[in-house]
C-alpha cells in the first residue's frame, strides 16, 4: 500500500510539473465609474489593445491612463503592491470619438519623467512630461508637476499626421518613442529618442513603398506596418508585424481586411539597423527601411482574404527567442472572408506563432475560439510559461515543459461576471513582479459611460 502510495504522489507531482500555469485573482480596483464609452473601429478609446503602455509599472508604482465620462484625460498612480490610487485631470479632453486616439505612457529612467502621449489619429500628437523624478520620488499627484500640452513631442517636431504613440525603454536605459507617420494603408514606421533631457529623430525603419501582388493578381503599391510590438530582450530589439495594403482589391471581397503575412525584423543597435530571421542585413532606419519588397522577411504566408488582425502582440523567452499572437479565419472556415467583423466573432482563431534558436518557426492554433473581432496579448513569467488574454479578459495559458501545447483556460472574464469589452491592455512591466495587471472597461450601449477597471492575477507557473 505504501508503494502504491508512493506512486500516486509521484506521479501527481510529474503532472503538477508539466501542468499548464495558473492564475490567481488577487484584487479588482475601480478606477473611475464613469469613463467615456463609445465603440468605433471596433474597439473603446480607454482599452485598445495597441496602446501598449496605458497601464505602466515603473519601479514601485503602476500608473494608468483613461479618458473620463467628461472627455478629460485622467492619469492616476498608486504604489505597488496594493496601495490607493490617486487621480488627476490633465488640462486636455479627447479631440473626437475615435478609438485610436488612445493614452500612452512612458518613463525615462534617466530622470525620472513620466512622458504622456495621446489623442491623435492621422493627426497632430498631444504630449506633456512631468518634472524630474515623478515616477520614483512618491510626491503630490497632481497636474501641475506636469507641464504644458503641445503637439511636438517636447523638442521634437513629428509632423502632424501621427497614429499609435507608444514609448519603449532600451536596454541601456533610454526612452524611445514608436509612431506612424501618414495613414492606414499609405504610412511609414518611425522611431525616436529620448536622451539627455532631448528628443531626436532616429527616422523610419519600414516604409509604405514598394509593390505587393495578390494572389488575385491585384498589384497595391502603398501600405503601412502593423507591428505587434517593439520588444528588447538581452539587447536584442524584435519586431513582428503584418502588412496593410491600400487597395483594397487585393482582397476577394470588400468586407476583409488587406492586412497580409506576418513578418519578422530585428536589430541589435537600438534599431539603427534591421536583420531578417535569417540575420541577413535588410534595413538602415533614416535612409533605407524596409518594405514589402524586402527579401526575408515574411516568416508566415497568408494573403488578404481571412481577416488578419492587425497590431496584435508579442512577447521574447529568456532564450532571446520570440512569441507572437497573430489571429484570422482559418481557410476551414472558407477562403474568403466577406464580413471581417461577423467572421471573425464567428470562426476567427488566435495562433501562437513563436521562434526557435535555429531560426525555424513554429504555429499553433490556441484551441479556445476568440468569440470576437478584438485582438489577444501574449506575456511570459520567469519560466517561460506563456498567458494570452483574449477578448474578455479569457486568461489561456501554456507551459514551456509541455512545448507550449497544454493550452488551458485559467481564468473565464465572462463566467466570473466581468462585463467586460473585447480588449484589454496589460502591464507588461509588471509581469517581472509575477503579477499580470490588465486594464479593462465594462460594456456599455450607446454612449453610455461604463466603469475602468485594473484587475490583478498572481500568477502561479
Amino acid at each position: 500500500m505504501l508503494w502504491l502510495l508512493f506512486i500516486s504522489l509521484v506521479s501527481t507531482l510529474f503532472a503538477l510539473c508539466g501542468a499548464a500555469p495558473k492564475v490567481t485573482q488577487i484584487s479588482n480596483s475601480l478606477l473611475d465609474s464613469n469613463g467615456i464609452f463609445f465603440v468605433s473601429f471596433d474597439g473603446v478609446v480607454n482599452v485598445n489593445s495597441f496602446q501598449l503602455s496605458g497601464v505602466l509599472t515603473f519601479g514601485n508604482y503602476q500608473f494608468v491612463g483613461w479618458y473620463t465620462s467628461s472627455r478629460a484625460a485622467i492619469l492616476a498612480r498608486r504604489q505597488l503592491p496594493s496601495g490607493s490610487w490617486s487621480t488627476f485631470q490633465l488640462p486636455h479632453n479627447l479631440s473626437t470619438n475615435d478609438s485610436h486616439n488612445v493614452i500612452a505612457l512612458g518613463v525615462s529612467p534617466s530622470d525620472g519623467k513620466i512622458h504622456v502621449a495621446l489623442d491623435c489619429h492621422s493627426t497632430q500628437v498631444f504630449y506633456t512630461s512631468s518634472e524630474a523624478g515623478l515616477a520614483t520620488s512618491g510626491a503630490s499627484w497632481e497636474a501641475s508637476r506636469f507641464g504644458t500640452i503641445t503637439t511636438t513631442i517636447g523638442n521634437l517636431n513629428v509632423g502632424t499626421v501621427v497614429t499609435y504613440p507608444q514609448f519603449v525603454i532600451t536596454p541601456d536605459n533610454l526612452l524611445q518613442f514608436v509612431y506612424r507617420s501618414g495613414i492606414s494603408g499609405n504610412g511609414a514606421t518611425q522611431l525616436a529618442e529620448y536622451n539627455g533631457g532631448t528628443w531626436s529623430n532616429v527616422g523610419s525603419w519600414a516604409s509604405g513603398s514598394g509593390t505587393y501582388t495578390s494572389t488575385n493578381g491585384v498589384q497595391s503599391t502603398a501600405r503601412n506596418l502593423y507591428i505587434h510590438g517593439f520588444t528588447y530582450r538581452s539587447g536584442s530589439l524584435q519586431v513582428t508585424g503584418t502588412w496593410r495594403e491600400q487597395n483594397s482589391a487585393v482582397m476577394c471581397n470588400s468586407g476583409g481586411l488587406t492586412n497580409h503575412d506576418t513578418v519578422f525584423i530585428s536589430s541589435a543597435d537600438k534599431g539603427r539597423t534591421w536583420k531578417n530571421s535569417a540575420g541577413s542585413n535588410v534595413g538602415t532606419s533614416g535612409s533605407s527601411p524596409v518594405n514589402v519588397n524586402t527579401a526575408g522577411l515574411i516568416v508566415d504566408s497568408l494573403n488578404a482574404d481571412h481577416g488578419l488582425m492587425n497590431q496584435e502582440s508579442q512577447d521574447i523567452d529568456s532564450a532571446g527567442q520570440l512569441h507572437a499572437i497573430i489571429s484570422y479565419v482559418p481557410g476551414r472556415f472558407g477562403q474568403c472572408v466577406t464580413n471581417y467583423v461577423t467572421d471573425r466573432t464567428n470562426n476567427g482563431r488566435a495562433f501562437h506563432l513563436y521562434r526557435s534558436s535555429n531560426g525555424t518557426w513554429t504555429k499553433v492554433e490556441i484551441p479556445f475560439p476568440l468569440n470576437a473581432v478584438g485582438r489577444s496579448q501574449i506575456v511570459m513569467d520567469s519560466a517561460d510559461n506563456i498567458y494570452v488574454v483574449m477578448p474578455f479578459v479569457r486568461i489561456v495559458t501554456a507551459s514551456k515543459s509541455s512545448g507550449w501545447t497544454d493550452w488551458t483556460m485559467a481564468f473565464n472574464g465572462t463566467s466570473a461576471g466581468l462585463n467586460a469589452f473585447g480588449e484589454v491592455t496589460v502591464d507588461r512591466a509588471r509581469i517581472s513582479q509575477g503579477v499580470l495587471s490588465i486594464l479593462y472597461q465594462l460594456s456599455s450601449t450607446g454612449t453610455t459611460p461604463s466603469a475602468v477597471h485594473v484587475i490583478d492575477f498572481q500568477l502561479n507557473g
